[in-house]
C-alpha cells in the first residue's frame, strides 16, 4: 500500500510541473507576441508621419 501511495504523489508532483511549465510557457509567449505587435505598430507609425 506504500508503494502505490508513492507512486501517486511521484505522478501527481509531475503533472504538476507540467502544468507549471506550460503556463509560464504561455505567459512567455504571449508576452513576446505583445511586446512584437507594439513594435510593429510604433514601426507603421513612425513611417506614416514622415
Amino acid at each position: 500500500m506504500m508503494k502505490k501511495n508513492n507512486l501517486g504523489r511521484i505522478i501527481t508532483l509531475i503533472g504538476v510541473v507540467a502544468s507549471l511549465t506550460a503556463a509560464i510557457t504561455a505567459f512567455l509567449m504571449y508576452r513576446d507576441k505583445l511586446k512584437k505587435e507594439e513594435q510593429d505598430l510604433e514601426e507603421y507609425l513612425d513611417c506614416s508621419i514622415l
